[in-house]
């Protein structure tokens, strides 16, 4: 990990660059595909499922024996972990559901929003040496609570053709209506054409690989929307000297193990603490399983010394991290400072796996910078924003000849019309 002592101002923006992945390559095998899968469908599928995963599959579906058969492989212990998360994050997007606002903007004008579920939403769940069932539960139970009508899973299958029992269960769970043992470019795919197994969708959620990335990207061009831009998994890390350098380096290491594109970035107004915390990177990394993945992700990571904790917010602010976690006192205090971040870790005792996990916030969240422009995944994402508008007698004379002077500005006179013969009626 790199250790950066009060770099100029000048040069933070080129600081906060990440590692870059070269795309042209990337884009021509996702091209190549997605015109296969349009063409051929599921034998399509099936061919890249051989190729990119080594699994034959006789079916793309998976079926309720195998959904029911998982239960039973799971400890107990598990599956209560599983429900105490599912209700945690139940409670809070519940929270979110809006009711519709009746306002009068003018006396017998009156208009007002509601929301529609999107009806048809698939989501993709990674199931490589990481199946994330936690995602399952973070995208599946916004999607219900939304109501959305279908609700697709695809997740890619080991070389057996097997799914991850604890993707199944979670799925069947929270009331995934159909699972697909399909990952990649080819499940993306998939999603976006409709095949004769696997159904198109209106929108695509999901975490994956730089493929699944470039390919829910490529989705967009045929009309289907994707939750955010998304890339590598990334933590930002402000500490302070009442920080435990065991605990920040154990946050940095719980995102560096994602993977070897992840990256990691410390700041701190004391040089005590940044060195005590590399120390701790060191010995912790050695126990990782994962250490080989945890050590690449932080040779793209760095330690920065700041002047002051407002500038390391000033610093994160420009970064926009995923994950901003404040192991500083008095963390509230500069909450009013964080104008972008994914999700934000008040305190030396709210590690960022909480809100993978259980806590009840959603973990799908906008990485490599988007968290500028772009929310996390909410009940919000699911739906669509319908406005109504109602006007009475009293409402077109009341606001018609304003309209009519606009309309007649801009030279659109059926517009203006449209208004004009009303009037002539009153």
């Amino acid at each position: 990990m790199k250790y950066i002592l009060n770099p100029d101002k000048k040069d933070w923006l080129k600081l906060t660059k990440r590692p870059e992945i070269k795309l042209d390559k990337l884009y021509n095998i996702v091209n190549t595909v997605f015109d296969d899968i349009k063409k051929n469908g599921d034998n399509a599928v099936k061919k890249y499922t051989k190729e990119f995963d080594n699994a034959n599959l006789r079916t793309l579906s998976v079926n309720n024996i195998a959904i029911t058969n998982s239960t039973n492989k799971l400890a107990k212990e598990l599956k209560a972990a599983i429900l105490l998360a599912k209700n945690n994050i139940e409670k809070f997007h519940s929270s979110q559901i809006e009711k519709s606002k009746i306002i009068e903007t003018t006396k017998g004008v009156i208009c007002w929003r509601e929301n529609r579920a999107i009806e048809k939403v698939g989501i993709y769940i990674p199931g490589g040496t990481a199946p994330l069932f936690s995602t399952v539960l973070m995208l599946a139970i916004p999607a219900k609570l939304a109501g959305c009508k279908e609700i697709i899973l695809c997740t890619p299958p080991n070389k057996k053709g097997e799914i991850n029992p604890a993707i199944l269960y979670t799925a069947s769970l929270v009331g995934v209506t159909s699972i697909y043992s399909v990952g990649g470019i080819q499940a993306i795919a998939a999603m976006t054409f409709g095949t004769q197994t696997i159904p198109k969708v209106d929108k695509i959620f999901g975490p994956g690989n730089q493929f699944v990335t470039a390919a829910k990207q490529m989705a967009q061009n045929f009309g289907v929307a994707i939750d955010m831009p998304a890339g590598p998994s990334e933590v930002l890390v402000v500490a302070d000297k009442t920080s435990n350098p065991a605990f920040v380096a154990a946050d940095l290491l719980s995102q560096a193990e994602h993977g070897e594109d992840s990256q990691v970035i410390l700041l701190s107004n004391d040089e005590n603490v940044i060195e005590k915390t590399l120390t701790e990177l060191k010995k912790q990394v050695k126990l990782l399983p994962r250490r080989e993945v945890a050590e690449k992700a932080l040779k793209n990571s760095r330690a920065f010394v700041l002047k002051s904790l407002k500038e390391c917010i000033e610093f994160s602010n420009l970064y926009a991290p995923e994950h901003l976690i404040l192991a500083i006192k008095n963390s509230k205090e500069l909450i009013p400072l964080i104008s972008n971040a994914g999700s934000v870790f008040l305190g030396n005792y709210s590690c960022e796996s909480a809100g993978d996990y259980a806590s009840g916030t959603n973990h799908t969240l906008p990485t490599n910078g988007y968290s500028k422009n772009y929310s996390g995944v909410s009940l919000d994402s699911f739906v669509k924003k319908i406005t109504f508008q109602e006007l009475t007698k009293e409402g077109i004379k009341k606001i018609g000849p304003s309209i009519e002077l606009m309309a007649d500005a801009e030279q659109l006179f059926a517009h203006k019309n449209a208004v004009t013969i009303r009037l002539k009626t009153i």
